[in-house]
C-alpha cells in the first residue's frame, strides 16, 4: 500500500504550473533547423548509482545495511510543450546486493524502481551544449529477491541536471546526474514475509531513503 502524504500532490501541482500551456505548441512552421520545434522524445540512459540504507536488528546486533554502488539504467519520455521544455515520464531501475556483512543475514539483492512523472527546462544559449534542469515525482518501489517477502512502495521524488551534446537537431548525447529521495514512515518495517506471520527483515527509524546516479544517455527527438 503506497502511504498517504499531501506533500507529493502539492509539489506535482508546484511542476505541473511550471510547465503549463499548450502541450503542442509550435514556436514556427518553418522548416530550417533554426526553427524546428520538436514534439515528442525518447530518452535511454546508462547510469551508475550510489547511496541508500536500512536499518537492520536481531538478537545480537544493531546496525545500517547499505545498498551496493551498482549500474543501473533509464527510459525517459518527454512530450514537448515549447521548444525549452516538455513533460517527462521516466522509469529507472537498479538491481543491487545489500552489504550484509557483520549481520545473520544470507545474500540479499534489491531491486529499486522509480516511476516518476514531471518536467525538464532546457536553457540553450550561444554555446553548442544545451545545460537541463529535470524535477519529478512519483512512487519508489522495492523488490528483494528473497522468496515470500512482500515488496515495498513509497512517494518519492527526484532533481537532476547536465548537459546535451547535439549531434544534429534530432539526436543528442546527454551527460547528467539526479538525486533521488523517497519518504519511509520512520519506526515500522518493511519486506515483511507474505503468509502474515509478523517476520520482517529490516526495521526503519529514518524518514527518508536517497540515492545518486551519475548518467550517460542518448536523445532521440521527433
Amino acid at each position: 500500500m503506497l502511504k498517504r502524504s499531501r506533500l507529493p500532490l502539492l509539489a506535482c501541482l508546484g511542476v505541473l504550473s511550471g510547465f503549463s500551456g499548450p502541450m503542442w505548441a509550435r514556436e514556427s512552421d518553418n522548416s530550417g533547423d533554426e526553427d524546428y520545434s520538436p514534439r515528442m522524445e525518447i530518452m535511454p540512459f546508462a547510469g551508475y548509482r550510489v547511496g541508500g540504507s536500512f536499518d537492520y536488528e536481531d538478537a545480537a546486533t544493531s546496525q545500517s545495511v547499505d545498498v551496493r554502488d551498482e549500474s543501473s539504467w533509464r527510459i525517459d519520455l518527454g512530450l514537448y510543450r515549447a521548444r525549452e521544455s516538455f513533460y517527462e515520464l521516466l522509469y529507472s531501475q537498479e538491481h543491487a546486493p545489500l552489504d550484509t556483512s557483520g549481520t545473520t543475514l544470507g545474500p540479499v539483492k534489491l531491486r529499486t524502481e522509480y516511476a516518476h512523472f514531471g518536467g525538464t527546462l532546457l536553457f540553450p544559449d550561444q554555446n553548442w551544449f544545451v545545460p537541463y534542469f529535470s524535477f519529478t515525482l512519483g512512487v519508489t518501489k522495492f523488490d528483494p529477491d528473497v522468496d515470500g517477502l512482500v515488496s515495498e512502495s513509497d512517494w518519492s521524488l527526484s532533481a537532476g541536471g547536465g548537459v546535451r551534446l547535439p549531434i544534429n537537431k534530432h539526436f543528442a548525447v546527454s551527460l547528467g546526474a539526479r538525486g533521488y529521495l523517497t519518504f519511509i514512515d520512520s519506526s515500522s518495517q518493511i519486506f515483511c514475509v507474505s503468509n502474515g506471520g509478523g517476520a520482517c527483515l529490516f526495521r526503519i527509524s529514518a524518514s527518508s531513503f536517497y540515492q545518486f546516479e551519475g548518467q550517460l544517455g542518448f536523445v532521440m527527438t521527433f
